[in-house]
């Protein structure tokens, strides 16, 4: 569907003429930090901007009442001043199923549910990665939690990776050696996967699911070999009238315990004729999936030692923690793409008219199974804005502040907690990581254990 933009009449002393109004978007979960970023992207005058929801609703939604959660945003949008030229968000799950719905109501350009949900359910998404690029799948296989004999059934050799179908941030993901690991990630799994299977369910009951695949809901998980030889990476791109574009390529570190990530990095530039087979691999399961009208990201490895490439995942969406980094290289962020995929316009990106040649967004963390710890004292505003005004175009959100209990955070995995996140830009890498040594060295975090 084409965006209903209003025309409005400008006069002047020669003659009246109609220039369209800006576009109404509204996005899902605009939180003030990435609102800086989109106010900045090219053209942005073109724009203008609206909040759907909030994302402390979002996160509760997960847990809650993710119906009435989409019944208030279907009163705001039916309430909306002008209209609605577009939907679209950042955010991972429950938004990128959310925002299907939402615009299908409403008749407005974007992905099916369907097609996103090929994307997003990690099952149904690795059997149609595996049609159409067999040769980087890894083995997996599907496993019922609630199973008693789901240790039993499961016949893929240890190590290997244990996750429901839908989660996000490798929350209640775990890396698995020998049984009892696993029987202790499946217990961990049963306490806590319906914080994320009900809303999913919810999710599921709007699409038209294939016979193989209705059965298999939020309550389902997936084992996958493990496939972390080499670097890890990500593709930005987008795809509009069923083409696909990639745009750009962010390097993955992950920390100490290979699981979590310490830092995204950007540009990152494997050999040429490597890029050409992400790209080329990108492209053929996401035609496999459907999805059009959509940005996206598809995380791979990439293994030097043996020129192996691994398909880790698509994502539906932009990815916000890269926004940063493409604004300090290319001077305006991936909220370009889309913004202007949600109106049906191919995007004119990238700019390469950005401040630094290259940008990392470092995830500060605290490692260890430590829930009961907690936050002694942490950085306060003014230490924050000393150290970005240190380092000219840095940006730094604090997650732990003092009295936080570690097991409360909203920003951790199965194996560490982020205490902050840093977004920094130089002209080199050897700079780039001495600037973020001596920035840290400005934020003091202290964590107590119980009985410390």
């Amino acid at each position: 569907m084409v965006p209903n933009r209003r025309a409005v009449v400008v006069e002047n002393s020669r003659h009246i003429e109609l220039e369209a109004a800006p576009a109404h978007v509204f996005v899902v979960g605009l939180d003030d930090f990435n609102l800086r970023f989109i106010q900045r992207v090219k053209n942005a005058e073109r724009y203008r901007i609206s909040r759907l929801l909030d994302q402390a609703e979002i996160a509760s939604a997960r847990q809650f009442d993710l119906p009435a959660l989409l019944d208030k945003a279907r009163r705001q949008l039916a309430q909306a001043d002008g209209g609605v030229d577009a939907i679209v968000g950042y955010w991972d799950f429950p938004t990128q199923l959310m925002m299907p719905i939402l615009r299908s109501e409403l008749g407005l350009r974007g992905p099916s549910l369907e097609s996103v949900l090929r994307c997003e359910h990690k099952y149904w998404s690795r059997l149609l990665q595996r049609e159409a690029a067999p040769a980087h799948v890894p083995r997996f296989a599907l496993v019922d939690p609630f199973d008693e004999r789901a240790a039993e059934r499961l016949h893929l050799p240890f190590p290997f990776w244990i996750k429901p179908v839908k989660a996000h941030s490798s929350k209640l993901g775990f890396l698995v050696g020998n049984r009892r690991q696993l029987d202790s990630a499946l217990d961990k799994i049963r306490r806590g996967i319906d914080y994320f299977a009900k809303p999913f369910d919810h999710i599921l009951e709007h699409a038209r699911l294939p016979e193989e695949i209705a059965g298999i809901k939020g309550r389902y998980c997936i084992a996958e070999e493990i496939i972390s030889a080499g670097r890890q990476c990500t593709l930005e791109g987008y795809v509009i009238g069923g083409q696909v574009e990639i745009y750009g390529i962010v390097g993955s570190v992950r920390g100490p315990n290979r699981s979590s990530f310490e830092r995204y990095q950007y540009p990152y530039l494997p050999p040429g004729d490597v890029q050409g087979r992400m790209k080329q691999v990108a492209a053929d399961v996401i035609a496999r999936t459907g999805l059009d009208d959509s940005p996206f990201n598809v995380e791979f490895f990439y293994g030097k030692e043996d020129d192996s490439l691994h398909l880790l995942e698509i994502n539906t969406r932009i990815s916000k923690s890269h926004s940063p980094l493409f604004e300090a290289v290319e001077g305006s962020s991936n909220h370009q793409v889309m913004l202007e995929v949600a109106l049906g316009e191919k995007p004119d990106y990238p700019a390469h008219q950005g401040r630094h040649k290259v940008a990392a967004k470092f995830m500060l963390r605290h490692y260890g199974d430590d829930d009961d710890a907690i936050v002694v004292d942490a950085p306060d505003e003014e230490q924050v804005a000393r150290a970005e005004q240190r380092f000219p175009g840095t940006y730094i959100q604090l997650h732990a502040r003092p009295g936080m209990r570690l097991g409360d955070f909203h920003h951790k995995d199965s194996y560490s907690y982020e205490l902050a996140e840093i977004f920094m830009g130089a002209e080199s890498y050897d700079e780039l990581m001495e600037n973020y040594r001596r920035c840290i060295e400005q934020l003091p975090f202290v964590i107590s254990r119980e009985g410390d």
